[in-house]
């Protein structure tokens, strides 16, 4: 298989890899993706995608799954090409001063500049820990929601204490037979509004929460009916539940990329605030994965960081262009590139 030579290698295709296509094929730069998900959109298609956002600039509200789909449709005429299921596993600076990337499909890429994307790495849901429990995922066992409705007339118990378990308890208590909320402490790392509206619930007795810890599950043959908690006076309780959610948050990985001989600060790569370049000229970072003083781990955040990142890597591939400020709005070239009609 020969080398696939292009301008840039975007490692991750969640939102934020996304963006980086498009404002890079704004200034004319092509693109591959890489990911190591079987599908784009990282952690919004894979783990949460009816999942509400409201912070993204001019939609109210817009779905995980659909902000990744309008993303798609926005970076449709940069025409990129995805490699999906591929982990990168080799990185290496050629001779020339590009860069050799290999994937795991055996693909090796001549490259001009790295985008890395990656969010909290390669992750995996961290899982309740209970004897027996492997047997019901997927079934009984949930650790991400795929359609909501098939929770809806349900018993459902939820695990966690984060922003994911507490906007299913909101999300699905309307819906659902019962919830029952189950989080190992009596603080809560969701947001506050979140935290009292649940607590609000649990007052009117729309629902139940409980401070404890899983202990083993409960069923009949290889039908989950319940699991027993462990509460913090150390006596166990059972609660019934057609289904069990667990979001006890992500284990994240850096994989190979903590082997690049990168900066690190915490498991996330150190960059500048003007061009989002890591240690290593010519290997960006945006979103999650990056860490500089002030950050917020936030997607609009993550755009504003692939906007100016794409100005510093047209500057990294051709030093001697000048760079101009177009807008969309009355720029010809940048209507060109869109495929704007005259």
């Amino acid at each position: 298989m020969s080398d696939i030579t292009t301008d840039v290698v975007i490692i991750g295709a969640g939102p934020c890899g996304l963006f980086q296509v498009f404002e890079l094929g704004l200034l004319g730069i092509s693109a591959h993706l890489v990911d190591s998900l079987p599908i784009a959109g990282g952690q919004c298609a894979e783990l949460y995608p009816e999942k509400p956002i409201y912070d993204i600039p001019a939609l109210p509200v817009c779905g995980a799954q659909e902000l990744v789909d309008r993303l798609m449709k926005q970076i449709e005429p940069f025409k990129p090409t995805f490699h999906l299921g591929e982990e990168v596993v080799e990185f290496a600076r050629r001779d020339d001063g590009r860069f050799r990337v290999g994937t795991t499909a055996g693909k090796v890429f001549n490259t001009g500049a790295v985008v890395i994307a990656a969010g909290v790495g390669s992750f995996q849901p961290r899982r309740i820990g209970i004897e027996g429990a492997d047997v019901f995922e997927g079934r009984g066992i949930h650790y991400k929601v795929k359609n909501s409705s098939h929770f809806h007339g349900k018993r459902l118990v939820i695990f966690g204490g984060g922003d994911s378990a507490l906007d299913w308890v909101l999300e699905l208590q309307p819906k659902a037979h019962s919830v029952t909320l189950v989080h190992r402490r009596p603080d809560f790392r969701a947001a506050p509004a979140s935290v009292a509206k649940m607590k609000e619930m649990v007052g009117s007795g729309s629902m139940k929460h409980f401070e404890g810890l899983p202990h083993a599950i409960s069923s009949e043959g290889d039908v989950l009916n319940g699991v027993h908690i462990k509460l913090k006076g150390g006596e166990t309780h059972e609660l019934e539940a057609d289904h069990v959610l667990v979001f006890f948050g992500l284990s994240p990985k850096l994989g190979p990329i903590a082997q690049w001989g990168l900066e690190l600060e915490k498991k996330a790569l150190k960059v500048d605030t003007e061009k989002f370049q890591t240690s290593l000229p010519g290997v960006f970072a945006v979103g999650d994965i990056n860490t500089y003083p002030g950050k917020k781990k936030l997607i609009l955040s993550g755009f504003h960081e692939a906007a100016l990142a794409a100005f510093a890597i047209q500057h990294h591939l051709f030093p001697q262009k000048k760079q101009f400020l177009q807008y969309t709005t009355t720029s010809p070239i940048m209507h060109q590139r869109l495929g704007v009609p005259d």
